[in-house]
C-alpha cells in the first residue's frame, strides 16, 4: 500500500512491477516541524504510512502486507524547500539554485505486519545547471515546478534543468527503487 497522492511515486512502483494499491494520508504536512531536514522527512514519511496503517480494516484489507509512506524536500543552502507556493517563489528558488547543488531528502517508511517499522532517509545531490532568467521563467510558466518538492521534476522537464546526480535517482523523483529493495 502506497500511502502517497504522488502520481510520479505511483509510476516508479508501476515501472519496477511492484503491485500496490494507493490510500492517501490526508496528514496536514504543515504541522509536521523539525529544524534538521533528514529528520522532517522521516517524521513525514512516518506519519502518512502510520495513518494509512491505522485505517487499515483486519478482514476487508487482509491481502495489504506492507505499507510505504515517503515525503521529500530539497535541502538548499540551510533551507527546506518542499512545493513552491507560486511562481514568484518558484522563480526566486531558481534563480538561487541555478548553477548551485543541493541535497534531495527522502523520507522512508515501511510499515509491514508483525515486523519492525523501517525508517530512513536517503540523500542525493543534485547539481542545478546554470539558466537564464528566460530558462528559468519558461520552466516556472509550464506548471510542473509548482507541483514538485524542490521546485523540479527530473523525470519531467525539470530534467533539462539538472547539469547531474550524485547517488540515486528515482530518490529524487520521490522513492529510492534500491532502498526499497533492500527492506523488501
Amino acid at each position: 500500500m502506497l500511502a502517497s497522492a504522488s502520481p510520479a511515486r505511483r509510476r516508479l512502483l508501476e515501472q519496477a512491477g511492484i503491485p500496490h494499491q494507493v490510500r492517501v494520508s490526508g496528514v496536514d504536512e504543515d504541522q509536521i516541524q523539525h529544524a534538521e531536514p533528514v529528520e522532517l522527512v522521516k517524521l513525514l514519511a512516518q506519519a502518512k504510512a502510520q495513518a494509512v496503517a491505522q485505517r487499515l480494516d483486519p478482514s476487508g484489507d487482509a491481502e495489504i502486507t506492507a505499507v510505504l509512506g515517503c515525503d521529500s524536500v530539497l535541502s538548499f543552502e540551510g533551507q527546506v524547500f518542499g512545493k513552491p507556493s507560486g511562481p514568484v517563489e518558484a522563480i526566486e528558488r531558481w534563480q538561487r539554485m541555478a548553477g548551485s547543488c543541493g541535497s534531495l531528502l527522502t523520507g522512508h517508511c515501511l510499515i509491514r505486519r508483525r515486523q519492525p517499522e523501517v525508517l530512513a532517509c536517503v540523500e542525493t545531490l543534485v547539481r542545478f545547471a546554470p539558466l537564464s532568467q528566460a530558462e528559468i521563467e519558461a520552466y516556472v510558466a509550464s506548471g510542473e515546478p509548482l507541483q514538485c518538492a524542490g521546485g523540479f521534476a527530473l523525470e519531467g522537464r525539470g530534467g533539462l534543468c539538472i547539469d547531474g546526480l550524485d547517488g540515486c535517482y528515482s530518490n529524487v523523483i520521490g522513492l529510492s527503487l534500491p532502498w526499497l529493495r533492500t527492506v523488501l
